[in-house]
């Protein structure tokens, strides 16, 4: 079997947060596929608004030429706000998955309506935008937050998990749901402990990504460069951008 290589890209600057991602994708990733995990180097340490994404997408297209050079065979963009999630498809030749996307189709399987719990309250209106954009409005029973920021994830403490799993089970109380979508990357490795607690899917983005480059590969389906998605048109960039123009 050819050896499936799929580039993870933590649209932050957060090295532990990269790992925390990484070491849920390397659990769903089947036995014949590589994960290389990845984060740029200059950037912003969280995501947590419009202004972040906009510097952050930056950084995922630079990694996402990177992996294209480098021959991996599809792209996950492991933030659950997607950013650049176009941009980069344009840049790239296999698939780019972003982990809301990812989640929100895979609760649709399994479940008739799902609630996201996610972090700032802030970013509640940014996942709102993305179920209207994937078309899943019908399917979306409320969206949570645990009112705490991203990095809390990563401090040790335990709080922010705790408020996850406090949020989850509101969520099941007040929504009428049959599935939870984690709306974070750094809430990865959450997803099966309390699937087991709470009976219900619990569904991490960065898993299902995976299993769905890996599906996409397997069937041979790449990104379509017909229409929009078509690598971007040649024009010669400058600044920091230079680096872009050798496509």
């Amino acid at each position: 079997m050819t050896e499936i290589c799929i580039q993870v890209i933590n649209p932050n600057t957060s090295p532990g947060m990269t790992e925390t991602i990484a070491r849920a994708a390397r659990n769903a990733a089947a036995a014949g596929t590589q994960i290389l995990a990845v984060c740029p180097n200059d950037g912003v340490p969280s995501i947590e608004g419009h202004f972040d994404e906009a510097i952050a997408t930056i950084g995922v297209l630079e990694q996402i030429k990177a992996g294209r050079e480098q021959g991996v065979c599809g792209h996950i963009i492991a933030c659950f706000g997607d950013p650049g999630l176009l941009a980069a498809r344009e840049l790239a030749q296999g698939p780019v998955i972003g982990i809301a996307e990812a989640a929100m189709h895979m609760a649709t399987l399994v479940a008739t309506r799902f609630s996201v719990v996610t972090t700032l309250p802030r970013t509640l209106i940014i996942a709102r935008h993305l179920v209207h954009q994937y078309g899943f409005q019908n399917h979306c029973a409320g969206l949570h937050a645990i009112d705490l920021p991203v990095l809390s994830l990563e401090d040790g403490s335990g709080q922010a998990q705790e408020k996850v799993r406090a949020r989850c089970i509101q969520a099941l109380k007040e929504d009428g749901c049959g599935a939870i979508v984690l709306g974070c990357g750094g809430m990865a490795t959450l997803a099966e402990e309390l699937t087991r607690e709470l009976r219900v899917p619990v569904i991490d983005g960065v898993s299902s990504a995976v299993k769905m480059v890996e599906s996409l590969v397997a069937l041979g389906l790449t990104t379509s460069k017909r229409g929009d998605l078509a690598f971007p048109e040649p024009k010669m960039l400058s600044g920091k951008f230079q680096a872009f123009n050798s496509d």
